[in-house]
């Protein structure tokens, strides 16, 4: 236990931190909403509606590129939405700001 909390009081721990921490900017925040957010919301509402698109097209699917594009629409929106990604997103957004 205390070797964890000189690692969290320790200079090079906070610089390291520090340099992680998203731009303050325009681009910052429309990256976070735009790669974080906004795809959790699609999954949310139109998941089962993209799923099912994806497996009827992988039926007719010719080219391995195709196969490989809806399966991966497959993998992204058969669970639908992630809380835990959003969350991320907004405790991001949180972090920019503050």
């Amino acid at each position: 236990m205390k070797r964890i909390q000189k690692i969290i009081q320790s200079p090079a721990a906070a610089k390291a931190v520090q340099s992680m921490k998203p731009e303050k900017s325009v681009w910052g925040f429309f990256g976070i909403v735009l790669f974080l957010i906004v795809p959790e919301i699609v999954a949310f509402i139109w998941g089962v509606e993209i799923t099912a698109y994806a497996k009827q097209e992988l039926l007719v699917a010719t080219s391995f590129i195709e196969k490989q594009y809806y399966n991966l629409l497959v993998m992204l929106f058969e669970e639908g939405g992630s809380w835990v990604n959003i969350g991320i997103g907004v405790g991001l957004l949180v972090w920019l700001f503050f």
